[in-house]
């Protein structure tokens, strides 16, 4: 699976794809999911990460250069986390399975293969990675990577936090190697915003 993805990643420029995010909160057994487009590009040395999504509300996030930018519309906000020193934690968990290598993995996390299981129609290998980072660990405990082992990248992903809560993202029809337009890794605000 990691030869695959370090195979992925040499050849790695673009990937575009239909994302489902199901956000579960374990305290009032709650489920929320937003659905859109998700973009990664390696521009440079680094790999970008644009979403749009859609449903239930607008809403842009976009990493590039070491910041994430979450901008929306609905109240005209857009809020900017600098990665700063925790720049390889956010990276590693911004654009994972899309352009990392796979060797790359041991350097931050633990990695156990756990099963192969059909996800979305694509026979797909399922990685258990536990963040070596004290720090990272007290936010994301485990995360469980779904690798499609012909393209290496990842078609489903879920992040454990400690309390119980997770993030379930789903990946569809992914298309690798197109060009991107460039105005995605933009955010589209007003001149209020």
């Amino acid at each position: 699976v990691l030869a695959q993805m370090d195979a992925a990643a040499r050849d790695f420029k673009t990937a575009e794809a239909n994302v489902v995010w199901d956000q579960y909160q374990k305290v009032i057994s709650e489920t929320e999911t937003e659905k859109g487009k998700i973009y990664f590009r390696r521009e440079g040395g680094e790999i970008q990460m644009a979403a749009e999504f859609a449903e239930p509300d607008k809403k842009y996030v976009i990493y590039s250069g070491g910041k994430v930018q979450v901008y929306q519309p609905k109240i005209d906000q857009v809020t900017e986390y600098n990665a700063g020193k925790n720049r390889g934690d956010v990276e590693s968990f911004l654009v994972l399975g899309f352009g990392g290598s796979g060797r790359d993995l041991f350097k931050s996390y633990a990695v156990r293969f756990l099963a192969t299981e059909i996800v979305g129609g694509i026979k797909a290998d399922e990685l258990e990675l536990i963040p070596k980072s004290d720090r990272f660990r007290s936010n994301i405990a485990r995360i469980w990577l779904w690798i499609d082992p012909v393209r290496g990248i990842s078609v489903q992903q879920q992040f454990f936090e400690p309390s119980g809560d997770y993030r379930l993202a789903k990946y569809s029809e992914i298309q690798m190697k197109q060009k991107l337009p460039e105005d995605v890794f933009k955010l589209k605000t007003t001149k209020k915003t």
